[in-house]
């Protein structure tokens, strides 16, 4: 199954944006389904509609879409080099959150001066979670070990994440759901991964995913949020992760197909 199918690029050569479905869930702690994201974003891409009336054009073609093979986490980074090598920019679907730093790995090989930018409801950033330095639960510790990471949309944070953000200083690039200010961009460096998380959303925008939590983000701000990104800096590449689709409930997989593809539009 292809993103957009229809309108999707058969051919790789001209493609400019690569789609990796990534079906990765390994340690998933309370909604299990993860696993299924990929593939409920990619079906729902097939309903939306085409035209960002925003942007007044077609997206698909001006910024042509391939959609490759699933792909294991663990070989994510060799198949990241390889895309950004053929001048590609990579858009990984998940799957769960600790995909993410296999992904990171790949792109600081190419941008020396990557930092993430994390749009999240949880500060991920346990050292270890259920016998696991691998968890979702340690997805941006384990990024902070590669990169630097600007944190927003945050609502929920352990006391042994909350000690290691205060003694790190990464607890002054945490910024809170309803509390995302100007300079969150500016923290950034020009290269930017984004890793988005749609449990950042609040549930009454996304609710299929494994661990949701009130007061989240509505859509106007996240756009808002990418939008000023993307005029300010430098995407060159992102995920969209957790999304565990729930049966005969299509609205959340539509949702995060919208955002994949309005994201790319904004970096086109």
């Amino acid at each position: 199954m292809r993103f957009l199918e229809t309108e999707a690029e058969r051919d790789y050569s001209r493609a400019k944006y690569v789609v990796l479905p990534c079906p990765h869930e390994a340690t998933t702690s309370y909604g299990k389904g993860t696993k299924n994201g990929p593939m409920a974003i990619l079906r729902a891409s097939r309903q939306l509609e085409t035209f960002d009336e925003e942007k007044q054009t077609e997206t698909y073609l001006t910024s042509p879409i391939f959609t490759a093979n699933p792909v294991a986490a663990s070989d994510l980074p060799k198949k990241i080099v390889s895309l950004l090598m053929d001048g590609k920019v990579p858009v990984v679907l998940g799957g769960e959150h600790s995909l993410t730093p296999f992904a990171v790995s790949a792109f600081i090989e190419r941008y020396r001066d990557l930092s993430v930018l994390s749009l999240d409801a949880h500060a991920d950033l346990r050292d270890s979670y259920r016998g696991s330095k691998h968890s979702h639960a340690c997805a941006i510790r384990r990024v902070l070990e590669i990169a630097p990471v600007v944190q927003a949309g945050v609502r929920s944070i352990s006391k042994e994440e909350w000690d290691f953000a205060r003694e790190s200083g990464q607890l002054n690039k945490i910024h809170w759901a309803g509390k995302i200010p100007e300079k969150m961009i500016s923290q950034l460096s020009n290269d930017v991964y984004v890793t988005i998380d749609v449990d950042v959303f609040d549930p009454g925008v996304i609710r299929a995913t494994g661990t949701p939590e009130p007061g989240g983000l509505a859509w106007r701000e996240m756009i808002d949020i990418l939008t000023q990104l993307s005029k300010k800096k430098n995407i060159v590449g992102f995920d969209v992760v957790e999304l565990s689709p729930i049966k005969d409930d299509p609205a959340s997989d539509f949702t995060a197909a919208k955002l994949v593809y309005k994201l790319i539009g904004l970096i086109s």
